[in-house]
C-alpha cells in the first residue's frame, strides 16, 4: 500500500534511502522503468540495520504472500507486517 496511490501491483522496483540522519530507512517503490516514486506506507522505518541488510528485509517482506480473506489478499503496510 502506497500513500500517494494506494495499492499498486505489477512490476515494481524497490527503493530504499537511509533518511538524513541515519536513523530510518525510506521505503519507497516505482514501476519498472518509471521515474515517479511511491512512498509504501509506514516509511520511514527506524533501523538498527545496515541498509543493505533493511533492503533485503524490506525486500524479503514485500516479495512474500500477504495473508489472503475472502476478499483477496490484503495488501503490505510496513506499520502492520
Amino acid at each position: 500500500m502506497t500513500i500517494e496511490a494506494g495499492a499498486i501491483t505489477g512490476e515494481l522496483e524497490l527503493v530504499t534511502r537511509p533518511t538524513t540522519d541515519g536513523s530510518a530507512v525510506e521505503a519507497l517503490v516505482k514501476y519498472a522503468g518509471a521515474r515517479d516514486l511511491y512512498t509504501i506506507a509506514g516509511s520511514p522505518l527506524r533501523t538498527t540495520s545496515a541498509h543493505k541488510d533493511e533492503h533485503q528485509r524490506l525486500l524479503q517482506l514485500l516479495t512474500t504472500s500477504g495473508r489472503v480473506e475472502p476478499a483477496g489478499e490484503l495488501p503490505i503496510d510496513l506499520t502492520n507486517p
